[in-house]
């Protein structure tokens, strides 16, 4: 588990059951005990959210959001708790069971009550914790395809440093048949995921003040596209991240 308070923001995050790390990334917290009202940006990471979000004088809210392709801009939201469960896109077929093609780049109001959570959740992070894992393996019911399971496997390795042919020789898939299969579910291409992977992981390098790209990159200008692409912006504004406007970027801790 890994907590850090920065400039008024507190943050933790637990990675889940092991029996889960194929369907869950990570279970997180945000509490904001500023008043200030300022915007955040969401970049790219190439996963699913569930969120819970309580706002001071608003009503709670249950959303989830599918895969990002660009920057979102979220609202402000001064003195708020927000409990949210990242989940890789396997979560799409063998969770929630149903595409998140149309979700692409928005997110979906829920019912107040999903899966059991309330308001009164937000008030013991452990106890969500725990609550949260073991809704999430009662419906893991179904065996997962281990060609799929292997795919991603294969995709996160790589941090996306891989083609869309050599995952087909590897996993014996066709790419005509990922690309249905990732269109279908996610509304993107697979090669697109793998940018937003690549993307994703070149965060941290970013975040040292590391500016090169690392991964591979076609040249220097290839990556200053693709970091605006994502972010919005070129990779000297992402590493100073002025006000902590972006919250994967200020929330990653030190290296």
């Amino acid at each position: 588990m890994m907590s850090f308070p920065k400039n008024q923001l507190e943050y933790i995050s637990c990675v889940p059951d092991h029996s889960l790390t194929d369907i869950v990334e990570s279970i997180w917290m945000v509490k904001n005990h500023s008043d200030e009202k300022k915007e955040g940006i969401i970049v790219p990471d190439g996963k699913i959210d569930l969120f819970l979000l309580a706002v001071e004088n608003q009503n709670f809210e249950i959303f989830i959001s599918g895969i990002c392709t660009k920057p979102i801009v979220k609202p402000p939201f001064p003195r708020s708790t927000m409990f949210a469960i990242s989940f890789h896109p396997l979560a799409a077929e063998y969770i929630f069971k149903q595409s998140f093609s149309e979700l692409k780049n928005t997110k979906q109001t829920l019912p107040p009550d999903y899966w059991g959570f309330s308001e009164n959740d937000l008030s013991d992070f452990e106890t969500f914790y725990h609550k949260a894992c073991k809704m999430i393996a009662s419906l893991l019911q179904k065996e997962m395809d281990s060609r799929k399971k292997h795919l991603f496997e294969l995709i996160y390795a790589s941090k996306g440093e891989t083609t869309v042919k050599d995952l087909s020789e590897k996993t014996c898939w066709s790419c005509r048949q990922m690309n249905r299969y990732f269109n279908t579910w996610f509304g993107i291409t697979l090669k697109s995921y793998l940018n937003i992977i690549r993307f994703s992981s070149s965060l941290k390098q970013l975040k040292k003040g590391d500016l090169y790209p690392e991964l591979n990159y076609g040249d220097q200008s290839h990556f200053i596209r693709e970091v605006k692409k994502f972010a919005g912006v070129k990779p000297t504004i992402l590493n100073k991240n002025e006000n902590d406007r972006f919250i994967q970027f200020s929330l990653m801790p030190e290296t």
